[in-house]
């Protein structure tokens, strides 16, 4: 439904005036390089973190769409620091400048209340990449007022990992699997982990014999990790992860003299990721969209700041070919949207 922009009184205004260079220091590089011109709108971009790849990806799209609408974009960076994340929302809403937010969130849940304040302070809402709520199964908003949800279900997409897995397990037994988790603890990763067990569960020779940790941040972390894994136990089959994780662990195993002897499956959807499907070094992999993800979050976030309509929640993933599960058998029919 349609949302007027509140009347703010005399100390908001004061609060806002205060507060403008704040904001842009807190939250990082205007990239649009300055407040617009007459009639432009503003749109405040939350970042989980502007150094993965995945959302630098998605942030391209975003920008393209405001600038086809007469929109400038700045971007806040969190660093995936949710106490960060939660201060730039509230300074966004006390600065006054803002008419639309689109938000990757760190902690679904615990952002609500100033998302909630930044929808009664007549900012339009949208939802990128992570749910922000505690069903982990829909892409649905799950709190009222925001513009639009655009994300695949984590429960679904480790789900899917578990297939990748299941098969990738299949005739080995035992098959010792390795899980990397992005950052472990988070509301996403949590809901992978949940949707991995509960699909590997079934396959009674599946067993996780290490775990690692990779931050979403490219090769780096996931090299180290894997190399304190091969120290303890090199009797591996599978290990599973982020596409950024899985690119480390495949120079680590090459490292280590077992180059083509671990089956890799991957979360992403990256350049990485498909080459090495096409080219049999990777096993399989859960494909991604993070280019159609910011697309489809600024061209719904136009529509609700243009006639106030709102676009519910959207699925990238929802009309991909075999649900998105990227194997040597069609392979072709995917192109990746980010570089991994």
């Amino acid at each position: 439904m349609a949302r007027k922009k509140a009347l703010r009184g005399a100390s908001a205004v004061a609060a806002a005036a205060t507060l403008c260079l704040a904001v842009s220091a807190c939250g990082g590089d205007d990239s649009s390089g300055g407040s617009g011109g007459s009639g432009e709108k503003k749109i405040a971009y939350l970042t989980a973190s502007s150094a993965n790849t995945w959302l630098q990806s998605s942030k391209a799209e975003i920008e393209k769409i405001a600038s086809e609408n007469n929109m400038t974009v700045t971007e806040f960076d969190a660093q995936f620091k949710p106490e960060e994340q939660t201060k730039q929302i509230q300074d966004v809403i006390a600065s006054g400048q803002y008419d639309g937010l689109i938000i990757a969130a760190i902690n679904g849940p615990g952002v609500i209340p100033d998302l909630e304040a930044a929808i009664d302070d007549g900012i339009q809402v949208a939802i990128m990449n992570q749910v922000v709520g505690d069903k982990l199964d829909t892409a649905d908003p799950q709190f009222d007022g925001v513009a639009v949800s655009v994300l695949a279900p984590p429960l679904k997409s480790g789900e899917r990992l578990g297939t990748l897995t299941t098969q990738a397990c299949q005739d080995i037994a035992p098959c010792n699997v390795v899980y990397f988790y992005g950052i472990k603890g988070t509301p996403l990763d949590t809901a992978l982990k949940q949707g991995f067990d509960a699909t590997t569960s079934a396959a009674s020779n599946i067993e996780v014999v290490a775990e690692g940790e990779g931050k979403y941040l490219g090769p780096d972390q996931g090299i180290k990790a894997m190399q304190d894994i091969l120290q303890k136990n090199k009797d591996i089959d599978v290990v599973v992860g982020a596409d950024q994780s899985i690119q480390g662990v495949q120079l680590a195993l090459a490292d280590a003299g077992m180059d083509g002897e671990v089956k890799l499956v991957g979360l992403g959807g990256s350049e990485a990721a498909i080459n090495g499907v096409k080219d049999g070094s990777w096993f399989g992999d859960v494909f991604g969209a993070p280019a159609t993800e910011g697309r489809l979050a600024m061209e719904a976030l136009v529509k609700a700041m243009t006639d106030g309509t709102d676009s519910g929640g959207i699925d990238p993933a929802s009309t991909l070919p075999d649900e998105g599960l990227v194997t040597s058998g069609n392979v072709d029919q995917f192109q990746a949207e980010w570089a991994g």
